[in-house]
């Protein structure tokens, strides 16, 4: 392997493990007897890069879902055994590396050091002292530190030996660009609702009981929690005979910059290394010999580097009064600014606004009730939990305190009333029959608490509850069952011989050229185009949904199925990138294969003591 390339994967992948890793761990080493948590062969893997490994697998997925998780949590999604995975190839093909006798010399693991850009010193060159920092921060030895170099590298050695493996013949790439390539011309005609031959009728009270009876599922519902809650939100709190004038208008006050905005303009400004160069340039721009953009283009700059924007007088300190005193758009300048001289193109004018106390006073008063609805609450948090836990019920709390006391069949889809929050849906999610109310807190400041009442299973609705449903359901399946059976005429249509534009009426069939496998159809059912690249050409599908509301068939035929295509850059780029994944693939199973073979030859042990250790401290 390259010199390079070795730098870049220990700079990118073991330099971080090693320091960046750390945080939320911290510099910790593992003392005692125990030094490691397994091993491969003779190759230990040691206790402390264990425990680095799976702090830094941890921060990493935190950061991929944007939530903290603890270690038990972590195992639970596997983790720590992905880690102790990974670690274990490793440590293969290191213990590989040490039974052929195949290792690195000191020069070339100072190279690797020294390459370091983490060690370097103000001058960008290595520096001892921050190498000697930088590993006492990371709870590590100079020796510790420099071994796990020299091991990483061996280890590279021998994965340099099997990764260029057996790479995919070019068949391989030409068949995948083949088929993804392949495209069909296709003709279309779609048939709805207006399209039928005949009014449909009114379905009769057998009807609607046969479907009824045919289709329980689409009628049921799920299985869900029969809750009963006690809620209370800020409007069930605000007073708006609370309001303080005064305390009104200094909120006012506080948001003025909302309320009252100064004169503004749209302004670009070039700076100039002299105030004749700037005179020159204004001069030039008054004859017309030269535009803004002219003057701009030659000093090598784009108009968005000369741009500041909207700004206002206290924006441009001493050029302030001559930008201002345009009352059109134009050039103004030269004027001072602490870079020199510059000239100033005004694009636009934008005038003072203010928004009046009482036309602010609406809005002020739903921020100013919010606030203190939120602080009201937040207040009563202690004393409604000291009444749960002194053995108050939700229907106590409801009389006492003011709260409303309402029941729900919960299931994960309901999202109307308190099953639109979030924090309502996981606290409901999570109730147990055992579990005691508690007060929770709602995103909008509101309170609330909960209790399961019973599981409730799936529970087919009555007949008569659901009976609009029923209808509106029967007429979907009836006008796709009569638009089917249109559909089906016209195909036996064609196959004796007619032409589907004559047996459509006249520009309802619609032709599509070139369509791919990537391709989106308007207007058509799912899995339309799929089924188009499965079917013979010249057979026709007839396939049915509901699109926008509405039942619809479309009788789809192939015309022509035409070959990939391989003229244009994007072709060529997507095959490089096939063949690529292919020999990455292959590489990468010939890895597994060749460290499964070591380990298998030289035995896995582990620690589950040591694992155990690490997984406690990292759980505190």
């Amino acid at each position: 392997m390259a010199k390079g390339g070795g730098t870049k994967i220990l700079s990118g992948g073991l330099l971080l493990l090693l320091i960046l890793g750390l945080a939320g761990f911290g510099a910790t080493n593992f003392g005692g007897t125990v030094r490691s948590v397994g091993s491969v062969g003779k190759t230990e893997i040691d206790i402390n890069r264990y425990a680095r490994s799976l702090s830094q697998e941890l921060q990493a997925f935190e950061a991929q879902t944007g939530m903290d998780f603890t270690m038990d949590q972590a195992r639970q999604f596997g983790i720590d055994q992905q880690v102790l995975d990974r670690l274990i190839a490793q440590a293969a093909l290191e213990e590989e590396a040490r039974r052929v006798g195949l290792s690195v010399g000191d020069e070339q693991v100072r190279d690797q050091i020294v390459g370091i850009s983490a060690f370097a010193g103000g001058d960008g060159r290595f520096n001892a002292e921050t190498y000697q920092f930088a590993l006492q921060n990371a709870g590590l030895t100079t020796t510790e530190f420099e071994d796990s170099i020299r091991a990483e590298l061996s280890r590279l050695l021998v994965q340099s030996a099997v990764l260029p493996g057996a790479p995919m013949p070019p068949a391989y790439t030409s068949t995948i660009m083949d088929w993804i390539g392949e495209r069909r011309d296709v003709a279309l005609l779609s048939l709805g609702p207006d399209d039928l031959d005949a009014p449909l009728p009114e379905p009769s009270p057998e009807d609607l009981r046969a479907y009824y009876q045919a289709n329980p599922d689409d009628f049921t519902l799920p299985a869900a929690k029969n809750i009963t809650y006690a809620w209370l939100s800020p409007e069930m709190v605000m007073n708006r005979d609370s309001i303080d004038e005064a305390d009104l208008r200094d909120l006012y006050q506080a948001r003025i910059d909302e309320y009252v905005t100064p004169e503004r303009r749209l302004v670009e400004r070039l700076v100039f290394a002299s105030e004749d160069d700037a005179q020159a340039a204004k001069a030039a721009i008054d004859d017309g010999t030269q535009s803004f953009e002219d003057l701009v283009a030659a000093r090598g700059l784009d108009l968005a580097d000369v741009d500041l924007g909207d700004v206002s007088r206290d924006d441009l300190n001493g050029a302030a009064d001559a930008v201002f005193a345009l009352d059109e758009p134009g050039i103004a300048g030269p004027a001072p600014t602490a870079l020199g001289p510059a000239l100033f193109r005004v694009n636009a004018i934008l005038p003072a606004a203010e928004v009046p106390f009482e036309d602010a006073r609406p809005a002020l008063e739903d921020e100013y009730l919010a606030t203190a609805a939120r602080r009201e609450l937040q207040d009563r948090i202690e004393p409604i939990d000291d009444l749960l836990a002194g053995g108050a019920t939700l229907e106590e709390l409801a009389e006492t305190e003011g709260m409303e006391l309402g029941m729900i069949r919960w299931s994960p889809d309901r999202t109307d009333g308190i099953a639109a929050y979030q924090d309502f849906a996981e606290a409901a999610s999570e109730v147990g029959e055992n579990d005691y109310p508690e007060v929770r807190e709602l995103d909008d400041g509101g309170l609330f608490a909960l209790r399961l009442d019973a599981e409730a299973p799936p529970e087919l609705q009555p007949f008569d509850k659901v009976r609009d449903a029923v209808v509106a359901a029967w007429e979907v399946q009836e006008i796709t069952d009569r638009l089917t059976a249109q559909a089906d005429a016209i195909v036996k249509a064609l196959a004796d011989g007619g032409d589907f534009d004559d047996l459509a009426d006249a520009g309802r069939v619609i032709r599509v050229q070139d369509l791919q496998r990537t391709g989106f159809l308007d207007d058509t059912p799912d899995g339309l185009v799929e089924d188009l690249f499965d079917a013979a050409q010249g057979t026709p599908l007839v396939r049915s949904g509901v699109i926008e509301g509405d039942p619809q068939v479309t009788i789809a035929i192939v015309d022509a199925i035409k070959p990939a295509t391989e003229d244009n850059a994007d072709a060529a780029r997507l095959r490089t990138q096939i063949a690529s994944q292919a020999n990455q693939s292959v590489a990468n199973d010939l890895l597994s294969a060749f460290s499964a073979a070591v380990r298998a030859d030289a035995g896995v042990t582990l620690n589950q003591a040591a694992l155990n250790a690490v997984h406690s401290q990292m759980g505190n």
